[in-house]
């Protein structure tokens, strides 16, 4: 049984700096391109960052560009999302899931997992 475990989101203030992790089990990373996507109340959820099996292909929508950084380590079967310089606007949950492309708009897996809370405010 697939299994993604989001986890390092929390409360910064404009300009600060989180790192997200997702750390998956019952399915072999390194096979999966995987991606971040955050979902914003009332929207569908939106892909913020991919990455391909390797790490060699990544995706980021410009509105993150130079500011996320999205990586991969599959020894530990985890994917990371380096945010820096947060704004108020990336305020919302975020979540990982297998994608077909770095560019995906939907997940593999019907299953998400909880997400992680990340709340940037004053």
């Amino acid at each position: 049984q697939v299994q993604l475990v989001e986890s390092g989101g929390g409360v910064v203030q404009p300009g600060g700096s989180l790192r997200l992790s997702c750390a998956a089990s019952g399915l072999i990373l390194r096979d999966h391109i995987m991606a971040w996507f955050r979902r914003a109340p009332g929207k569908e959820r939106e892909n913020v960052a991919g990455i391909s099996e390797t790490g060699g292909i990544k995706y980021l929508p410009n509105s993150v560009k130079g500011r996320f950084t999205i990586s991969r380590d599959n020894a530990k079967n985890t994917v990371y999302l380096q945010m820096n310089n947060l704004k108020n606007e990336n305020t919302t949950v975020y979540y990982c899931n297998s994608v077909e492309s770095v560019r995906s708009k939907t997940a593999r897996f019907e299953t998400w997992g909880q997400g992680t809370q990340v709340t940037v405010s004053t």
